[in-house]
C-alpha cells in the first residue's frame, strides 16, 4: 500500500461504523465518502461527525482505484452481498458483525475466503478492550490453571422506536443468537486457544408480538475440546433508566484461580472496564494492559501481508458457531403473547 491509499463506507445501517472510522481517521487514511441509500439520517450523522462527504453513487467508491479499503455497516443479511461486490473489484472490506445471518452466506463467505483475493476483516473488538487483553494475558500465562468454565452475559438496551424495521425481522437482522453472540463465540476460542464441540440452547419472545420473528433473550450452552464448558447469555431487556447500555460481564473459571470481567465497570465502584481475580491469596483488581493495536491496524497489517490478531478462520468460526447454536436453538415464546402457556418450537 502507499500514502494515497483511501477508504470508502458502503452501507450505514448501524453506528458501529463509526468505530472504524474513528480508528483509520487517527491513523491517517482519508474517507472518499459514506454510500447510504436508505438509512440516510445516521449517514448524514456519521458523516457529520467525522467530516466525510456522501455519495449518492457507489461506483465512485468501487472504481476509484485509491480507495483500496471498503468499511460497511450494510443490513446483516446483505452484507454478503457487499463483501462479494468488493471482491470483484478487488477491494478489501471490513465489516461490522455478523458478518453472516444463514448457513448459505455462510457458504458465500467461506467461498470469497477461499478464493484468496481479498482480506476481510471483522469488527470482532471485544478482542481490543484493555480488560480482555488482560484477562487472556492472565489465562495464557496459567494464573487461573486449567479453564474449567466461561460465562459470558451480554444484555442491551433495545430502544425500539430508534431502531431501523429491518432489526426485528430475523431474516434480515439474523436474531439475537447470531448478532450479539458472534462476539462471545470468538472470545471461547480466542481465551482458550480450543475450538468449540458442541451447542444447545434456546431463544425465547416476551414483547413486540408485532414482530413475530424477533426474540428477546437467548442462552446458548457449549462444550469445547478438553471439556471445557460454557454458557453465553443475551438479551434486549436493559431498562431504559440503566447507567449503561448493557452491564456486561464475563466469568473465567479455573482449578486455582478465577477473574471477573466487567465491561463497563461497575456504578458503584468505577465506571471504566475491570478485571477482578480471585487465587489462592487473595481478590484483587488488576491493572489492566491496552493492547498492542487497534483494530483497524491490524487489519491493514493483514492487507499489507503481515499476520493480523484476527484472521479469515477467525472470522469463519465465529460465524459458523453463531450458525449453528441458532439452527440448534429450542424456540419459546411466552405466555404473555400467546394463548396463556407457553410455545415451545
Amino acid at each position: 500500500m502507499t500514502d494515497r491509499i483511501k477508504y470508502g463506507i458502503i452501507g450505514c445501517q448501524h453506528a458501529h461504523i463509526g468505530m472504524f472510522i474513528e480508528e483509520m481517521q487517527r491513523l491517517g487514511y482519508p474517507c472518499a465518502g459514506v454510500y447510504e441509500p436508505d438509512n440516510t439520517k445516521l449517514a448524514r450523522e456519521v458523516a457529520e461527525r467525522f467530516g466525510l462527504a456522501i455519495t449518492s453513487d457507489r461506483r465512485s467508491l468501487l472504481e476509484d482505484d485509491d480507495v483500496r479499503i471498503i468499511g460497511c455497516a450494510a443490513v446483516n443479511n446483505e452484507k454478503i452481498d457487499v463483501i462479494e461486490l468488493c471482491e470483484s473489484y478487488g477491494k478489501h472490506v471490513m465489516i461490522d458483525k455478523p458478518a453472516v445471518t444463514s448457513r448459505e452466506g455462510l457458504r458465500r463467505l467461506q467461498a470469497v475466503m477461499g478464493r484468496g483475493r481479498i482480506e476481510i476483516g471483522m469488527m470482532l473488538t471485544e478482542r481490543f478492550r484493555p480488560s480482555l487483553h488482560t484477562a487472556r494475558k492472565l489465562v495464557m500465562a496459567g494464573e487461573l490453571g486449567e479453564i474449567v468454565h466461561i460465562s459470558m452475559r451480554k444484555p442491551h438496551r433495545l430502544n425500539p422506536a430508534n431502531r431501523p424495521a429491518w432489526h426485528f425481522d430475523k431474516q434480515k437482522s439474523g436474531g439475537i443468537i447470531n448478532d450479539l453472540l458472534v462476539h462471545d463465540f470468538d472470545l471461547l476460542r480466542w481465551l482458550t486457544g480450543r475450538e468449540v464441540e458442541a451447542v444447545s440452547g434456546y431463544m425465547a419472545k416476551s414483547i413486540l408480538p408485532e414482530h413475530p420473528s424477533f426474540y428477546d433473550t437467548a442462552a446458548v450452552h457449549a462444550v469445547m475440546e478438553g471439556g471445557i464448558t460454557a454458557e453465553l447469555y443475551a438479551d434486549w431487556h436493559t431498562p431504559a433508566g440503566s447507567w449503561t447500555w448493557g452491564d456486561g460481564r464475563i466469568f473465567i473459571t479455573g482449578t486455582i484461580g478465577t477473574a471477573e470481567i466487567r465491561l463497563e465497570g461497575d456504578p458503584l465502584l468505577q465506571s471504566r472496564e475491570t478485571v477482578l481475580l480471585t487465587d489462592a491469596e487473595q481478590l484483587r483488581l488488576l491493572e489492566l494492559e491496552a493492547p498492542p493495536k487497534l483494530l483497524a491496524q491490524d487489519f491493514l497489517d493483514r492487507i499489507r501481508g503481515g499476520s493480523g490478531q484476527i484472521s479469515h478462520r477467525d472470522i469463519y468460526k465465529a460465524s459458523e458457531g453463531t450458525i449453528e447454536a441458532d439452527e440448534a436453538a429450542r424456540v419459546i415464546v411466552r405466555s404473555t403473547l400467546e394463548t396463556g402457556h407457553n410455545q415451545y418450537r
